[in-house]
C-alpha cells in the first residue's frame, strides 16, 4: 500500500463509520499520511481524528477509537495503535506495501506524487527584481501545478539572460496592484555571488537548494563530481538507476517488483538460466530507501504548499542517498545467474530513476541518463 492509497483508506474508513452512524461529520477531500513523529510507532501516521473531533463534537481520541476498526478491517493493514490525544499509528504488511509502492510508481513514471488532475486552486506569484526570487517563484510554481493548481507567476523586474541561461520565466513584469504584495522574497545571493556562470543545472540548484531564509552560495563547489557536491550525488544516483536497466537488458531480464520466483530465463523467451536466490523482500533489503520513495507525495505537497522547492531538494538528495549503497546489489555478480530477487531489485532501481528524474524536472534541472 502506497502513502497515496492509505490516504485513500483513511478516507474510506471515514466514510463506513458516518455510514455506520458512528460520527456526524462531512467527510474531508484529503486526509495526511506520514511517518510516525516523536512517541509513535507504525509505518505512518495520521491526525485525521483531530481534526474530525471538533464538527464531531467528541474528543479526538474518541473519534480515533471509532475509526480504528474500520482501518483495521482493510487489505495491506496489519496494524493500528492510538497515541497520543489520538494519533492513529499504522503498521502495514511490508512486503506488500513495499510491491506496490514501486509498482504504483513505475505505473506513474516521473509523474508519482502528482495530483490526479486539477483541485480548483488559483495561486498568484509575485516576486521583486531578483534573481533568486524569480528562480524559487519559477520552482515552486512547478510543484503548485503538480499538485493541480492553476499558477500565475510574476516580477516587478525581469532580465532576459535569466532566462536563456537559467530557464526561468514569468507571465508579466511591472508593478503588481496595492492588493498584491510580494509573497515570494528568499534571501538573495551575495552580490559577490553569480550564479548564472554556473550554468543552468547548477545555478538553479546553488539558488534553490538552501532553505529560502538562507542565504546561497553560488561556487565551483556546485560543479564538481565528487560525493560532498549533493547535486552531483542525486545525478549520479539517477544515471546509475538508468545504467541498471541498460545492463539487465543486455544480461536478459527486465524489472518486475513483484516476480514469480522460479526460473528466471536468460531472453525472457524460455530458456532457464537460474533459480531466485536472495529473495529477500524489498522491505527488508532497502527499508529506509523504500520510506524515502514513499515520503515523495507528501514532500512534493509539503513543497507546494509552503512554497519551498528547497524541501524537495533536500529529499532528492535523501533518495539518492538511500540509493547509491543498493544501486550495486541490483545486478548479478560474477556467474550468478538473473533471478527473481534480481527482478525486483531492478524494480526498485527504475522506481528510484523515476523519482529523482520527475523530482530535478520540478526543480528545472536536466537529469542525464549518462554521467
Amino acid at each position: 500500500m502506497t502513502p497515496v492509497e492509505l490516504s485513500r483508506t483513511v478516507l474510506h474508513a471515514v466514510r463506513r463509520a458516518v455510514d455506520a452512524g458512528e460520527l456526524s461529520v462531512a467527510v474531508p477531500t484529503r486526509a495526511v499520511v506520514a511517518p510516525p513523529g516523536p512517541g509513535g510507532c507504525g509505518d505512518y501516521a495520521t491526525s485525521i481524528a483531530l481534526q474530525l473531533a471538533r464538527p464531531a463534537g467528541q474528543p479526538p481520541l474518541k473519534v480515533a477509537e471509532v475509526l480504528r476498526p474500520h482501518l483495521l478491517g482493510a487489505d495491506g493493514i496489519t496494524d493500528v495503535v492510538l497515541t497520543g490525544p489520538g494519533f492513529l499509528n499504522i503498521s502495514l504488511d511490508r512486503a506488500a506495501s513495499g510491491v506496490g509502492l514501486v509498482g504504483e510508481i513505475l505505473r506513474r513514471g516521473e509523474r508519482y506524487g502528482y495530483a490526479d488532475g486539477p483541485d480548483g486552486r488559483v495561486v498568484q506569484l509575485h516576486c521583486p527584481h531578483d534573481l533568486r526570487a524569480v528562480v524559487v517563484a519559477d520552482a515552486a510554481a512547478r510543484l503548485l501545478r503538480s499538485q493541480g493548481a492553476l499558477v500565475r507567476v510574476t516580477a516587478e523586474g525581469f532580465e532576459d539572460a535569466w532566462t536563456s541561461v537559467l530557464g526561468v520565466a514569468v507571465d508579466a513584469v511591472g508593478r503588481a496592484p496595492a492588493e498584491l504584495p510580494v509573497n515570494v522574497r528568499p534571501v538573495p545571493a551575495p552580490e559577490s555571488a553569480d550564479p548564472m556562470s554556473l550554468g543552468r543545472d547548477a545555478g538553479r540548484w546553488a539558488l534553490l537548494h538552501p532553505a529560502v531564509h538562507d542565504r546561497p552560495r553560488a561556487g565551483d563547489q556546485h560543479l564538481v563530481q565528487r560525493e560532498s557536491n549533493p547535486l552531483f550525488r542525486v545525478r549520479y544516483a539517477h544515471a546509475r538507476a538508468r545504467a541498471a536497466t541498460r545492463n539487465a537488458a543486455d544480461l536478459g531480464f527486465t524489472a518486475d517488483p513483484d516476480p514469480d520466483p522460479g526460473p528466471v530465463t536468460g531472453s525472457d523467451t524460455g530458456t532457464p538460466t537460474g533459480t531466485a536466490t536472495g529473495t529477500a523482500p524489498l522491505a527488508d533489503v532497502a527499508p529506509e530507501l523504500l520510506a524515502a520513495l514513499a515520503d515523495h507525495p507528501r514532500v512534493l505537497a509539503a513543497a507546494a504548499d509552503h512554497r519551498a522547492p528547497d524541501r524537495l531538494a533536500r529529499h532528492l538528495v535523501t533518495v539518492a542517498d538511500a540509493a547509491l549503497p543498493f544501486l550495486p546489489t541490483v545486478l548479478p555478480r560474477g556467474g550468478e545467474k538473473p533471478s527473481a530477487a534480481h527482478r525486483a531489485r531492478l524494480a526498485l532501481a527504475e522506481a528510484v530513476g523515476a523519482v529523482l528524474a520527475g523530482g530535478l524536472a520540478l526543480l528545472g534541472i536536466d537529469a542525464p541518463d549518462h554521467l
